[in-house]
């Protein structure tokens, strides 16, 4: 049976080409490895970086979700640097973190005014990233995952800064990079090839890839950058999914490291879940990440910082904790 309501139709829509859009973020942005990133120091850096070393030795999952802020920060190198050293399992982002690894991958550039753009209606209507929606459906029909078919596809294309994907490093590596799409969320959703079935039928299947990677949690390291919805979120059903198969065979998922990197400060014991009453109850990072799921015998930090510091002071971190186990 159809709606009874009426719905936009999307053949009205003007469409207009990538080379028409001022772009925000150029790749002049981007930091190289040798670059010296902003300083950030943190007395708990270096335990997050032990913990991250020993979970690598012991070939426990060592996960990172993000929000697309992470990649805007200008991080690519350095999250392709821990890919290519084996130090990550996964990595979790949402659909606006493909789009950015897309573009960027493309054409050099990323993000636009979406005061400007707004204004107008023409805000994520760019005919190239909407190109996005095809590999979309050709990875629902493929039966391959969204971030593996998009890693693949930017891996061999002609694309002239596809060296600073982190979705085609990813493929490159033997990596799965899962895509946590909400409908109405990403500017794809705006265009007329747009499926909604095939978006719903890939990105689900990511979440079963993040859901499997989880069940190696025990001794491993969960760390999240800037993601306050889908990171917590999506961490929490698959942690539910993998502590239940785990509890019938026997085993446990209550020892293993959270770390989040944000920007909201947290006032008083980050350990400690605040009362309903106090607004920072609902920064679901706080608890969900950093109190409820750890504690059986998990371990939590937090850190405030931009991310253009912090990460980068944290992959510091971990090659000397390699090197120092060694």
């Amino acid at each position: 049976m159809a709606s009874r309501f009426s719905i936009f139709d999307r053949s009205r829509l003007r469409i207009l080409p990538l080379a028409e859009r001022s772009h925000d973020l150029h790749i002049s942005r981007w930091l190289r490895l040798e670059d010296a990133p902003p300083p950030f120091e943190h007395p708990d850096l270096p335990a997050v970086a032990q913990r991250w070393a020993a979970a690598q030795r012991r070939g426990a999952a060592r996960i990172l979700m993000m929000g697309a802020h992470l990649l805007r920060a200008g991080t690519n190198r350095h999250i392709i640097d821990l890919l290519e050293r084996g130090a990550l399992s996964v990595i979790a982002m949402n659909g606006a973190g493909m789009i950015h690894d897309y573009e960027l991958a493309r054409i050099g550039a990323t993000t636009e005014s979406v005061a400007r753009y707004i204004r107008e209606g023409q805000f994520g209507l760019w005919r190239e990233t909407g190109e996005l929606n095809g590999w979309i459906r050709d990875a629902a029909a493929s039966g391959e995952g969204l971030g593996e078919h998009a890693g693949r596809r930017i891996l061999e294309s002609d694309f002239p800064c596809r060296d600073w994907s982190v979705l085609a490093a990813a493929y490159r590596c033997g990596v799965p990079v899962t895509i946590h799409a909400g409908i109405g969320y990403d500017i794809l959703h705006e265009h007329p090839n747009c499926d909604g079935a095939a978006l719903g039928e890939a990105s689900y299947r990511d979440f079963l890839i993040f859901a499997r990677v989880v069940e190696g949690l025990e001794g491993g390291v969960l760390l999240s950058f800037g993601s306050a919805i889908m990171g917590p979120e999506v961490y929490l059903k698959a942690l539910a999914m993998a502590r239940n198969v785990a509890h019938q065979e026997g085993r446990v998922i209550q020892h293993f490291t959270t770390a989040v990197f944000d920007l909201v400060p947290i006032r008083g014991d980050f350990r400690r879940e605040l009362p309903k009453t106090d607004p920072g109850y609902y920064f679901r990072p706080h608890k969900t990440m950093l109190v409820r799921t750890v504690a059986d015998g998990g371990e939590s930090f937090y850190f405030c910082g931009d991310h253009r510091a912090t990460f980068p002071a944290l992959r510091a971190a971990l090659l000397q904790a390699l090197e120092e186990g060694r």
